[in-house]
């Protein structure tokens, strides 16, 4: 299917321009992909273009989109071809990424353990978690991937025993589900408390098919869905994404790309929901990049995030900037210090 993301037009991103917010704050990108598809490119150049515009980002931590997997061999260790694509992009550029979430097919239940295994030792120190495709809507309007995967996977006995597998590991877990599929991740959390579950991109706030982004009974059923995963100590939360065109915003079909005050206005109600129910502590900024390119440039991107946090403190600041990732994903906190 095609790419339900929107297009990256890198001479309608340039007609916004910015200042750089806080210029000193270290950034940890928490949550970036890679590829090289028909659509588009973003490798190691196009990110290090990215990363480079202004702001002080001191790492970042690439999570798995299907790319470069091998062609033949067993099927369930295709995937690590992923790994070894990225790494064999990124030589020569140091922290980028410094950190690896890569994809074993976790239906295999407790037999991926061999898999992990390859991905661990392929990753040669950078493998840090492990995501699958979970992100299903019976509607299909809602779609943020070009092949949906089928409804329920999260909610297998095999899921779970391959979670158990990915903690026993010392793995993390990533999950990208829609507010609907929230329960289904509160009770894997539950189920599995040895594993750290990292709930994608705010949790999955819809704006597209039947829900209406500015309907108070949509905004409430996201929130209250997703307070039930936050009462879990082992989840955190990325907050992010809002470039998906499944959240419902459509700055792409603007004249101009929008400004940093517009998108904190914009984002707010949603950012400030993530940090009253996790905290800073729990919580980390992420691009999804280039997902998000295609509505908003990485320096405004990040102004924007900027003025998000401009209320909290120093140290919830940093928190969220760097240091809850780092904690999350076991990376070398020296990275982001002077």
């Amino acid at each position: 299917m095609a790419s339900p993301h929107y297009k990256v037009r890198e001479d309608w991103l340039a007609l916004s321009q910015e200042e750089i917010l806080v210029p000193g704050q270290p950034i940890f990108d928490a949550h970036h992909h890679m590829w090289d598809r028909p659509e588009g490119r973003y490798r190691s150049e196009e990110l290090m273009a990215d990363v480079g515009a202004g702001h002080d980002v001191r790492a970042s931590l690439y999570v798995q989109c299907r790319t470069g997997y091998r062609l033949d061999g067993p099927y369930e260790l295709r995937p690590v071809g992923e790994v070894e694509t990225v790494l064999n992009w990124t030589r020569g550029y140091e922290h980028f990424p410094v950190g690896m979430v890569a994809m074993a097919d976790l239906q295999l239940g407790d037999r991926v353990r061999p898999v992990l295994e390859a991905l661990i030792h392929a990753g040669e120190g950078r493998v840090k978690g492990i995501r699958n495709t979970t992100a299903w809507h019976a509607d299909p309007a809602v779609r943020s991937n070009p092949t949906p995967p089928p409804d329920g996977l999260l909610r297998t006995d095999a899921f779970r025993d391959g979670a158990r597998a990915v903690a026993a590991q010392g793995l993390s877990l990533d999950i990208w589900a829609y507010q609907t599929q929230l329960d289904e991740v509160r009770a894997l959390a539950e189920d599995v408390p040895d594993l750290t579950v990292i709930v994608n991109h705010c949790g999955g706030p819809l704006g597209v098919g039947p829900h209406d982004r500015n309907a108070p009974e949509n905004f409430h059923a996201w929130r209250d869905s997703l307070a039930a995963v936050a009462a879990f100590p082992n989840t955190r939360i990325k907050i992010g994404g809002f470039g998906l065109g499944v959240f419902g915003w459509r700055y792409a079909d603007a004249p101009m790309p929008p400004l940093s005050v517009a998108l904190a206005n914009d984002w707010r109600p949603w950012v400030d929901t993530c940090l009253d129910l996790f905290g800073p502590d729990r919580a980390m900024f992420e691009s999804n990049f280039p997902v998000d390119k295609g509505q908003v440039s990485y320096r405004i991107l990040w102004n924007a995030f900027k003025r998000l946090a401009a209320q909290l403190n120093e140290t919830e600041q940093d928190a969220l900037f760097w240091r809850s990732a780092a904690r999350t994903y076991g990376i070398d906190q020296n990275i982001f210090h002077p």
